[in-house]
């Protein structure tokens, strides 16, 4: 392709070629300019170059500065391992804590439960459902206090939910009722406020009910392979046993749990065992089966 060219549109009283229009054009310009404006422009000075080291340490302008690294924080869905400790704001009575040496400390300990950090499932119900929904933004391996006020923690006290039964009422149950005791009658928790006259007073209200609470968790752990969540759920329900003694296989719509032969006749291991498989089909949506396996094998000769 020829070169771009421009092409001069000239007036229509210029006679002759193209070049000595041109010609005429040049020199009427030159003879109608001023002497100043005949005079070259001076050469404008040029910014010193900088040295060559000092351009080596220049950065390229095109160069992006890094981005600084993001924040590991809680998500809903996140399986983590949660160390949490409950307070009431006002008097900083701990009513609640995953920590063992606390509890004994405070006067809590249960001998039933099972302390350490909980395994919790953010947003899915796991804690408390006003604490469930503010955990997404904390960070992982740092403590952070959260202040629940009574209508997202266990709510206002309530009037109707105190009571006055018979004293005989709860003798023929086998409860022996004394004040401040915590109990289980017709499958509710109540509190007995007090004894006395052959009639005892009980308060099915939370024990925290209408007071301000602070929980101070700390995310301790992130599951993130579906090997480490079935484990982790499998934790739940098997408490005291190594979860490594466990072994799966997960295809994609089952999964397959060895038991280890110690727990084969554990206290209800069937319950247990009914509890992970509902947990895992709950949580991994294409499993469409939980097998198990118990292996007996020959004992070695002596």
């Amino acid at each position: 392709m020829p070169p771009y060219r421009k092409t001069l549109s000239l007036p229509p009283f210029f006679k002759g070629s193209t070049q000595d229009s041109l010609g005429i054009m040049l020199k009427l310009k030159v003879h109608n300019m001023s002497e100043e404006e005949k005079k070259l422009p001076e050469e404008e000075e040029k910014p010193e170059e900088a040295p060559e080291e000092e351009k080596a340490e220049e950065a390229p302008e095109d160069e992006k500065p890094e981005k600084e690294p993001e924040e590991d924080v809680l998500a809903e869905g996140d399986f983590v391992l949660l160390e949490m400790t409950g307070k009431v704001k006002d008097t900083d009575e701990v009513f609640d804590t995953t920590d063992e040496d606390q509890a004994k400390e405070e006067g809590i300990f249960n001998e039933n439960q099972a302390y350490g950090a909980k395994l919790v499932i953010i947003g899915q119900g796991f804690i408390l459902k006003g604490l469930d929904d503010k955990l997404p933004g904390s960070k992982m391996g740092e403590k952070t206090d959260i202040e629940l006020p009574p209508e997202e923690a266990f709510g206002e006290r309530r009037q109707e939910y105190i009571q006055t039964v018979p004293f005989r009422m709860l003798r023929s149950k086998g409860v022996n009722p004394s004040v401040g005791a915590r109990l289980e009658i017709d499958g509710r928790m109540a509190t007995i406020r007090s004894v006395g006259g052959g009639r005892v007073q009980l308060d099915y209200n939370h024990p925290q009910a209408g007071r301000s609470i602070v929980y101070t968790v700390n995310p301790t752990e992130r599951y993130v392979t579906d090997d480490e969540k079935i484990r982790a759920l499998i934790g739940r329900y098997f408490l005291g046993i190594e979860l490594d003694k466990f072994k799966l296989r997960k295809t994609k719509k089952k999964v397959k749990i060895e038991i280890p032969e110690e727990i084969f006749f554990g206290e209800n291991i069937q319950m247990a065992k009914r509890g992970v498989a509902l947990d895992i089909q709950r949580f991994f949506e294409e499993t469409q089966e939980v097998e198990y396996t118990e292996t007996i094998k020959r004992p070695k000769p002596q």
